[in-house]
């Protein structure tokens, strides 16, 4: 492992020598690819140089204390020493986690989709919060947000709704939201003052474009119609509306907030491309389930995964059994705590696994 991080550590020093050498790329995009590398480089070699400066403290402490008879250079050494010894475990944990493989879809843009569940209205009501929760997260990261099909209700709810998700790590930190979100609330029209228990289900997509999962066009159905919506919220109504059938598996998405027909087709047909390619993933996780089943969750649809309990005030995720009494913060957005939380048990599941 030492010569692997030393190599690194090899290739990050011949790669700023580059960049610092303009003569030697001369290609300004030559220039961003080797940035893009350097920068990539950059954590695991900090951390690499962290474990060496305290192993290398940790050696001239024990030296310093198997050779000096002074009383005060062996105390500064043992003191010295100790302290290597605390920040070791944690500093090569931390380089050991940077080492993980990566989800090659983290930096990918993601399709979301929220479709009302068990509950009636209330469940439709639920997943018009869940969308506002995600937008005003997505918000306060610097993500665009882009809707591309919604199914309102006359009261506001919506019974499904996509959208689109762009910005640098977007999949990284919403993966982890797949599976059935669960409300215990009392509803407006709730006269007895009961909690009613309804549900909602969210989907993560990470999109991929027809290149990397290609479509067949002789097995796709693409019908035209008239947009609508519950009273005409959000979407225009113009013929432009799109609707996609995939005939083999029965996939069907619709498209219907731009005012392009073109640009309907060719999200729908995204969209319907990043479904099909997530079905094979599952596939593939299926069949190896027995070898993975990590404390954050399969992120299957059908998994319940969170609980958001208004009168308590609390928010619970039972994949790592986490709660949280804040549920108005996460409703307006604050999500990082669970995403963070979700993130570390994810990187624990694999370390485990790393390590046999």
């Amino acid at each position: 492992m030492d010569e692997k991080l030393t190599q690194i550590e090899d290739k990050y020093l011949k790669l700023a020598a580059r960049l610092e050498d303009p003569a030697s790329y001369g290609d300004p995009a030559v220039c961003a690819a080797l940035a893009k590398e350097q920068k990539e480089l950059e954590p695991v070699v900090e951390a690499w140089r962290q474990v060496k400066r305290l192993r290398a403290s940790a050696d001239e402490a024990e030296a310093v204390l198997a050779g000096e008879d002074d009383p005060e250079l062996r105390t500064l050494a043992q003191e010295e020493l100790e302290a290597a010894r605390a920040a070791l475990p944690d500093a090569e944990l931390a380089l050991k986690t940077l080492l993980l493989p990566k989800d090659p879809n983290d930096e990918k843009n993601v399709i979301v989709e929220i479709r009302a569940g068990v509950g009636g209205e209330e469940s439709a009501l639920f997943a018009a919060s869940l969308y506002r929760m995600y937008t005003m997260y997505a918000e306060a990261r610097g993500w665009k947000i882009s809707l591309a099909n919604v199914s309102e209700t006359d009261l506001g709810g919506i019974k499904e709704i996509s959208f689109i998700v762009e910005g640098a790590g977007a999949y990284s930190r919403l993966k982890f939201e797949s599976g059935v979100h669960r409300v215990q609330r009392v509803p407006e029209t709730e006269t007895q003052g009961r909690v009613h228990t309804s549900t909602a289900t969210v989907a993560v997509l990470p999109e991929v474009d027809q290149v990397e999962f290609k479509l067949d066009m002789s097995e796709i159905r693409i019908d035209v119609f008239r947009s609508s919506g519950a009273g005409g919220q959000k979407v225009n109504k113009t013929s432009s509306a799109i609707r996609v059938t995939h005939i083999p598996t029965g996939t069907v998405v619709e498209c219907q907030d731009e005012r392009s027909q073109y640009k309907n087709k060719e999200r729908a047909l995204s969209i319907l491309a990043s479904r099909l390619a997530q079905a094979e993933r599952d596939k593939q996780d299926a069949a190896r389930a027995d070898q993975r089943r990590s404390q954050v969750g399969s992120g299957m649809r059908n998994e319940r995964i969170r609980t958001y309990n208004f009168p308590q005030g609390r928010v619970t995720d039972h994949r790592i059994g986490l709660t949280l009494y804040k549920i108005d913060a996460v409703m307006n957005g604050d999500l990082d705590e669970i995403i963070d939380a979700l993130v570390t048990a994810d990187q624990a599941e694999r370390l485990k696994e790393e390590n046999g």
